[in-house]
């Protein structure tokens, strides 16, 4: 789920351009004289069968176009150190795609995006046909720092059919969806599971999505802000959730989902991604409760979904992240921005279609129809094993509210002029450190507020 490029970047990771060239072999990137002429792609849609559907978009390119399009599988908790290793050996690739608005700023950071290019492809797209929170999240001034493409909503999942048995509110607010998870936590069923891991992405982006809901902001200008007593309660209230009524060990994105599937947690905190496997659509993730050996799809028709979270110091809010097209400067930038304005063009429903669940579009229509785009998403089939649309699966409010929430996202710092910095927090991930601290029992919420925001800090201080 993600710094300025020079020593600090280097140093921190103990890297040098030798080591950086014996990662990037390891991960298929060294080229060879027969690859002067193509182009080498990473994306951080880097599953096996997604990889595969994108490297099919990418050869109809080459069809149209002759220009050959390499795709590389890319894991997002592994980018900042590989993209640093890249620009070390002077290997990066030509494009990036689903690239994380804390990855964009951090290429943006280190230098690494040819801005030019990119403002070519939005303007040649037509900007009056992207999302304008999704433009205004990948801008710095005049300077347009990626091509919004798709996003992704951050949702509790809850069980539905438990919390109507109990008399549960929906658990929109800190104080239902702690009454919830106290009520339902019993031997064999936590009453929720969320992200713990400190070196995970999954657990900061957990974390944001309960802080922006109660007012806790990672900056106030230029001053970091969270150790306030907004985000030392959110941390006390993640804490205390996970001590109190998850399940035992460090968490991470496939454990949750585990659990959940399992039908031994009530509640979960994941990304929209998850729909298609909730509803039985994906033999390798498949749910496995009790009632799903009879019905696949039980969970998803028995959970509910929340976008939007609200804590006692703030208001509701949505946390969402985009995955953005970045082109970095190079000799075949005119050739990257063919192919990039191909997969917003000609192969963009194609490209949504690799997981409609979690690739809202960005762009919503083009010049001869302005809902083209949003259209064809309603319709495109969802999973991997089974496909079925998630209008077959969910409600129709339900797709509407995912489809639109892309407009309302809540993200810390960027709009605040801080985009830098968040970049910058990306390879140390110190939110996540904290999060992992206070669940673990090591500290309470305020001392992790302060570690966290002592972190920050020294992180924007190496920036000035």
């Amino acid at each position: 789920m993600r710094k300025r490029y020079g020593v600090r970047g280097l140093a921190a990771l103990g890297l040098t351009a030798a080591m950086a060239g014996g990662l990037l072999t390891a991960c298929g990137t060294e080229q060879d004289p027969a690859a002067a002429n193509e182009l080498t792609v990473w994306s951080l849609e880097n599953q096996t069968d997604r990889v595969a559907a994108t490297q099919a978009i990418a050869d109809r390119f080459t069809q149209q176009t002759g220009i050959k399009v390499k795709i590389v599988g890319i894991d997002e908790n592994q980018f900042s150190q590989l993209i640093t290793s890249a620009a070390a050996a002077g290997k990066l690739p030509d494009a990036v795609g689903a690239l994380s608005l804390p990855a964009v700023w951090q290429m943006a950071g280190n230098q690494l995006v040819d801005t030019a290019a990119t403002k070519a492809v939005v303007d040649e797209l037509g900007a009056d046909t992207f999302s304008a929170r999704a433009l205004e999240l990948t801008r710095r001034g005049n300077d347009q720092l990626a091509v919004p493409s798709e996003g992704w909503a951050q949702l509790l999942v809850y069980r539905k059919d438990l919390f109507d048995k109990a008399g549960l509110a929906a658990p929109t607010t800190f104080a239902d969806i702690e009454k919830a998870a106290s009520t339902l936590n019993k031997p064999g069923m936590a009453g929720i599971t969320m992200a713990t891991v400190p070196n995970d992405a999954f657990t900061a982006q957990t974390f944001e999505n309960f802080a922006l809901g109660n007012g806790c902001e990672l900056v106030d200008g230029a001053n970091v802000t969270l150790d306030s007593p907004k985000c030392a309660d959110t941390f006390s209230f993640y804490g205390d959730l996970v001590r109190k009524y998850s399940v035992p060990g460090a968490q991470d994105v496939d454990s949750t989902r585990a659990t959940y599937f399992a039908g031994k947690a009530a509640m979960m905190v994941w990304s929209s991604f998850i729909l298609d496997e909730m509803a039985g659509l994906r033999n390798d993730a498949k749910p496995n409760c009790p009632q799903c050996a009879a019905d696949p799809a039980f969970l998803a028709k028995n959970s509910g979904i929340v976008s939007a979270i609200a804590g006692p110091a703030g208001s509701p809010a949505s946390f969402g992240e985009f995955g953005n097209w970045a082109l970095t400067p190079g000799p075949k930038v005119d050739a990257a921005k063919k192919f990039v304005t191909y997969m917003l063009g000609d192969g963009y429903t194609d490209w949504l279609g690799v997981a409609p669940e979690g690739k809202f579009p960005a762009r919503k229509g083009d010049k001869t129809s302005a809902s083209r785009f949003v259209d064809a998403w309603g319709k495109l089939p969802a999973g991997v094993d089974t496909k079925k649309p998630l209008g077959e699966i969910y409600p129709a409010e339900t797709v509407a509210v995912l489809r639109d929430s892309i407009d309302s996202f809540d993200r810390w710092g960027i709009t605040q002029g801080q985009g830098a910095l968040v970049g910058a927090t990306l390879s140390e991930l110190p939110v996540a450190k904290a999060v992992n601290e206070v669940t673990g029992g090591q500290v309470d919420g305020p001392a992790a507020a302060k570690q966290a925001a002592d972190r920050v800090r020294a992180i924007q201080k190496s920036l000035n």
